[in-house]
């Protein structure tokens, strides 16, 4: 094989959406890029493993690899899971190259994937002005993560939306309900709610019974196998391609 393989790494969950989702995402990236090598692989919870992927790649006479964490943020997944797991399998298969690509976030491209979501919700431009948005990510404990997800609120402030509060589902306050609620009491007409998480799974069922509970007037679904998100990915795997100090349009 003399072409690199896209190998999207996920994290894995008991819930049978994620898994779906997952392999629906990559099915678009296939489309968006015949010819290219996808292959899928989880963390945890679901089949194949990263070390089983690899193997068979390197069985099957693949020479580059390049591992995309589906992951939105830099958190402990990317920046010591992902890392190790890559590490050990490199040690075990010296002839096969792999290259780390970054995390999904933060990018334009993920924003417009948010704003599909939303239109498809109910969300109409004119809306903006009176309605709130609440961005509600899986939460983290690292800062890198944290501060990513501020700004991007921040980012969204300045698009028409009369507020927008960042929430979370886990590890963080405030919860979704929480910042649904705050936004009311600053008087705001319409709240929105925008699950900032690639599929279903435990954590954004735990932002949508937020959203519900402190009465949200929109849930957005969660970002799944959108086109950008695929255009987003490969965009990563050429990323990676490219030498430290080259140009893209070199």
């Amino acid at each position: 094989m003399t072409h690199p393989t896209l190998l999207v790494i996920a994290h894995g969950s008991r819930d049978p959406r994620h898994a779906a989702t997952v392999h629906a995402l990559t099915e678009r990236v296939r489309a968006e890029r015949p010819g290219l090598r996808v292959e899928t692989a989880f963390l945890e919870f679901n089949a194949p493993s990263v070390p089983r992927v690899l193997e068979r790649l390197a069985a099957q006479g693949a020479d580059e690899v390049v591992a995309l964490p589906l992951l939105l943020t830099r958190a402990f997944h990317a920046k010591t899971d992902i890392p190790s797991v890559l590490r050990e399998a490199r040690a075990r298969l010296p002839r096969l190259h792999i290259r780390q690509a970054d995390v999904l976030g933060p990018s334009p491209l993920l924003n417009a994937t948010l704003g599909r979501r939303l239109r498809e919700a109910g969300v109409r431009p004119g809306d903006l002005p009176r309605t709130g948005l609440v961005l509600a990510s899986a939460g983290s404990s690292d800062p890198e993560a944290i501060a990513v997800i501020a700004e991007i609120a921040r980012e969204l402030r300045h698009t028409g939306w009369c507020a927008v509060r960042p929430a979370f589902a886990s590890a963080l306050l405030p919860r979704t309900e929480d910042a649904v609620r705050a936004l009311r009491a600053e008087g705001v007409e319409r709240v929105a709610v925008a699950p900032y998480v690639i599929a279903p799974g435990r954590l954004p069922d735990r932002i949508a019974a937020g959203a519900e509970a402190a009465g949200a007037d929109v849930l957005a679904d969660v970002l799944g196998p959108a086109p950008e998100l695929a255009r987003l990915l490969l965009n990563r795997f050429d990323e990676a391609r490219v030498p430290v100090g080259a140009s893209l349009s070199a």
